[in-house]
Formats: C-alpha cells, structure tokens, sequence
C-alpha cells in the first residue's frame, strides 16, 4: 500500500476556461503564444491580433525570427467547420503567410485530410498544421492547457533538424560575414565548436549529450536556445532536461522553457536587426556572453546529474 493520494486527469469543454472565443481565447494564446512554439517546434514573436484581411480578421499574425517568415494562427473553441478553412485560405494570400497553424478542440476528418493535402501538394516553403486544443485539471487543480500537434508537414523533423546548404544570396553572404566577424571578435567560440555558416542558425555542443546551443540571427531580433541536435533529434531529452528548467530558468534569467518535439528550451534574444551592422559588435559581444552564461548552467546540472 501507499499513502500517496492519486487523482485522475479530467479532460473540460475548453469553453469553461474561455467564454469567448475572440475575446478571451484569442488574447489568451496571443500572451501564451511560447506554449504553441513548444508544441510545433518554431519559434514565435507575436505580430497582432485580429489582423484586418479584406472583410475578416485574422486571429493572430507572429513572426518566426529564426528565416523572418510569416505565421498564421487560427483558433476555434469548437470543432472544425468549412468556414474557417475557407477563411485560412483568404489569409494565407493576403497576408502572405509561410506557416498555418489551425487551432481546434477536434478535428473533422475532411479538415485533417485539407491539411494533409496541402502539406503535400503546396511549394516548398509552405507549412501547415493542425494542433487539438485540450484544456485538463485533476481534481480542483487549476486548469491546465495541452496542445498536441494533429497533422504537419511529412518532412517537418528533418525541416527542423537538418540545416539546409546556404544559399547564394545577398542574405547568405550577410549571415556569413555576421559569423565570421563573431569569430574574428571572440576566436575562442571555435574551442567551443563554432563553425563558420552562412545559414541563419549555428549549433555548438554543451556538457549534455545531445543538448546543443543554438544561436541564430534574423531580420529584426538575434537569439540564442537550447535544443536537442541534428543527429540524434529530441527523443528522451526532454526528461532529461526537464527537471533542470526551472533552475536553469533562474541561473539564466530567462522563462523556463518547455520541452517539445522538437527539443526547444529556455531562448533569449536582443533585438537588433541583422542588417544594421553598427550593431554587430554589441551582438557579438551579447552572444559570447550568453554562450559563457548558457554553457556554464549546463555543465553545472551534467555534474549534478552525473551525465
């Protein structure tokens, strides 16, 4: 026997945590918008709310830093009709949308097979998902809220995970003059891994198997996270990580993170803009610091955990 009390998860109407869909359910997400990043694996930067397209309005707009693309949320409190798949496709033309994410307490069957479709069918570039919304307590916990990715891309992990060749592009050669003069500033970076690229993203390894440092630069903001690497993707990471967010949360002064698919944790970012290179030596000096910050917390938890 044993006196630990067990309650049971108990799945609610998500219209007993928000009444209306506009006006509570909608800002909601909007301030919550890093729980939807975890889930699908993208960084988020929320752009508005209610964004005028012709006679509708498009729930929320956001920005992912990391290739400065367009992402559309669109969110339900009921089950999926045709209106709003009608209305996701007014939006991705005029407001030139990369990502779709479609948000719904379930999913008709046609509606999953739309998603698919366009998945396969749409040009490179063009992601679209489908994310169930569900909202849990047990007992009379507070209500908690899940959202568990339906359908994506077929390709999206490797999307995800697997850094794509440069481009030749006035872009490409930008990205890579930014890294070069990051390693010219602090050439000590390259003991810790760093290689040159011309990509937006570049990975160095921590004290953690599979753990890596990411930093990346974008057209409005430069960061740096913690994800999981290329090679071995996020598979058992998140329990290892997990239990160390919140204090490395607090060694970092940065939120705590939440583990996902794609093995996303604990970002930080500045904004400056990458094509304002005044401002490269204060990024450069931010991002060395930060990887100094990032890699000492890590080490510091691989020799708490034994790792």
């Amino acid at each position: 026997m044993t006196d630990v009390q067990f309650g049971r998860l108990v799945d609610l109407p998500l219209r007993d945590a928000w009444k209306h869909e506009a006006h509570q359910f909608t800002p909601w997400l909007a301030q919550n918008i890093d729980h939807l990043a975890a889930a699908i694996g993208v960084t988020l930067e929320l752009t508005g709310t209610e964004v005028a397209v012709e006679s509708f309005s498009a729930d929320i707009l956001a920005r992912n830093p990391v290739d400065d693309t367009v992402v559309l949320i669109e969110n339900q409190l009921e089950a999926t009709d045709h209106t709003h798949l009608g209305q996701i496709m007014t939006y991705l033309a005029g407001l030139e949308a990369q990502t779709v994410v479609w948000i719904a307490p379930s999913f008709r069957e046609p509606h999953l097979a739309a998603i698919r479709w366009l998945n396969e069918h749409t040009a490179d570039g063009f992601s679209f998902f489908a994310v169930k919304a569900r909202v849990v307590r047990i007992g009379d916990s507070p209500f908690a809220p899940i959202f568990e990715v339906v359908e994506k891309p077929n390709d999206w992990q490797r999307k995800v995970q697997v850094q794509t060749q440069p481009e030749r592009s006035a872009l490409s050669k930008l990205r890579a003059d930014f890294w070069a003069g990051l390693i010219e500033a602090h050439p000590d970076l390259l003991d810790r891994g760093f290689r040159p690229s011309a990509t937006s993203s570049v990975w160095l390894p921590t004290a953690v198997p599979k753990l890596v440092i990411g930093l990346y630069v974008a057209g409005k903001t430069c960061g740096i996270y913690l994800r999981s690497d290329a090679t071995t993707g996020s598979e058992g990471l998140g329990d290892v990580i997990a239990p160390a967010l919140s204090s490395l949360s607090t060694m970092l002064s940065v939120p705590a993170g939440i583990p996902s698919e794609a093995g996303w944790y604990l970002p930080d970012r500045i904004a400056y803009p990458l094509k304002d290179s005044d401002h490269w030596p204060d990024i450069w000096a931010w991002m060395a610091r930060r990887v100094e910050d990032y890699s000492a917390a890590i080490a510091d938890f691989a020799a708490g955990q034994d790792l």
